[in-house]
């Protein structure tokens, strides 16, 4: 089965976490087409990310996906063969290794031993019955028969050891060889179809497209009905928007929430890499876990805006706007407790993270105080960011590295949010007690 070894670099982390939201939002305020229709690009989307398993077939409704199916769930039972034969074959290896090490070491030890027998014999004999010397001499003697007779038994244990695991060993390593091999042909199949389907995609979006009945326009009355239903439906977001601090929140959490879709693919790819390719990834849990820390924090000022945080109501519910605001107004004192804690807090982690010692860049060196402002300013040129011997401040301390510090940044701004969105929200309070009623 062929290996994949991959590790997503800093930039495109990065890159990805501002881009794909971008063109996401693009996407999702295009006009929708008046009828049901499969496209090409999307097609090829799902082929790309999802075509060892068919789903581009299904898409199309078309049932030749099937054919796919068993051929992945055998790559899947295979991949769990070959790490079963590998985990045996290591353990038979391991035992082979210890036993030629044994024979390695004693075979020299008991040679020794025989070859100073003579010796020590002489020297046992030469000494009066009885004398101290004799009883020395006479334990030398003693230990070297016992350094002979158990390292003859380490021997015979280590040579029985080789004999007998060195088939077995060969038979774990043919079964491996055989499943790793009926692995990477199943997938060498399925990707023959895939190359195959990705030719053949374009016909197979256009018969789709001509096998949908016929598009029917809406009565006036179904017309009326679906607005009836918008109109009583549940407040659309765009409908909290009253200031620039609210649009603000809006376009945060719009932002923050694309990205749960790239944690889609991510973990898309790493099964795909774990349990096919038997390639896991050193990246993939880490940026992911980060990802969903920076959404967090940037989503709570849209939270607060929409009034999806959790809240017990049970006696606020009842009030009137006026009475409600009241409550708001006096209970924000504690909203601004925290949210002014987390801000203080976030701008002290952040700086922190780019002031430690490790981080060489012009900015960690105003960060630990060492040169001003206005030096940092003018020391800051193309070669901070790509000179790779430059660290701007905390990373990680697994193997993939990635700096910590923008998260540590990616607090503030989540602490500055939430102040924002409290300020709004205390005016529109004031403004409600102001209008009464």
């Amino acid at each position: 089965m062929p290996g994949l070894s991959f590790t997503l670099p800093h930039w495109l982390y990065w890159v990805g976490l501002i881009v794909f939201p971008i063109i996401a939002m693009v996407l999702s305020r295009r006009p929708k087409p008046a009828e049901k229709r499969y496209t090409l690009p999307l097609a090829y989307m799902i082929a790309v990310t999802g075509g060892i398993l068919g789903l581009h077939r299904f898409y199309l409704k078309n049932m030749l996906g099937l054919v796919y199916i068993p051929i992945f769930l055998f790559i899947l039972y295979a991949n769990g063969q070959t790490q079963d034969a590998r985990s045996v074959l290591s353990d038979y290896e391991n035992q082979i290794r210890v036993a030629e090490r044994t024979l390695d070491r004693e075979v020299g030890r008991v040679e020794e031993a025989k070859a100073d027998l003579q010796e020590l014999q002489a020297a046992v004999d030469a000494e009066e019955e009885g004398s101290f010397a004799r009883r020395s001499a006479e334990r030398r003697l003693t230990r070297a028969e016992d350094t002979i007779a158990k390292g003859e038994e380490r021997l015979a244990e280590a040579r029985e050891t080789v004999d007998s695991i060195t088939p077995l060993r060969d038979d774990a390593s043919a079964q491996r060889s055989f499943w790793d091999n009926a692995a990477g042909y199943a997938f060498y199949l399925i990707l023959a179809f895939l190359i195959i389907d990705l030719v053949l995609l374009p016909g197979m979006v256009r018969r789709a497209n001509a096998a949908l009945p016929p598009h029917e326009e809406l009565s006036e009355a179904e017309k009326a009905l679906l607005a009836a239903e918008a109109e009583e439906g549940p407040k659309h977001d765009r409908d909290y928007a009253e200031n620039w601090i609210d649009r603000l929140s809006l376009f945060c959490g719009e932002f923050v929430a694309y990205w749960a879709v790239i944690a889609v693919f991510v973990y898309y790819y790493e099964v795909l890499a774990r349990y096919v390719f038997g390639s896991p990834t050193n990246w993939a849990h880490e940026a992911m876990y980060l990802m969903f820390g920076m959404q967090y924090l940037i989503a709570g000022a849209y939270a607060m805006l929409t009034e999806s945080h959790v809240r017990v109501d049970i006696f606020y519910a009842p009030l009137s706007k006026p009475k409600k605001a009241w409550v708001d107004l006096v209970t924000s004192i504690f909203f601004f407790i925290f949210a002014g804690t987390l801000l203080v807090t976030s701008w002290i982690f952040a700086m922190d993270a780019i002031a430690v010692p490790s981080g060489n860049s012009v900015l960690s060196d105003w960060a630990r105080g060492q040169i001003g402002f206005g030096e940092m300013i003018a020391g800051f040129g193309l070669n901070q960011w790509t000179d790779p011997n430059i660290r701007w401040g905390e990373i990680s301390f697994n193997e993939w590295e990635v700096p910590l510090w923008p998260m540590k940044w990616v607090m503030v701004m989540g602490g500055v949010l939430l102040v924002l969105q409290g300020i709004s929200k205390m005016s529109k309070d004031i403004r409600e007690i102001a209008r009464g009623n």
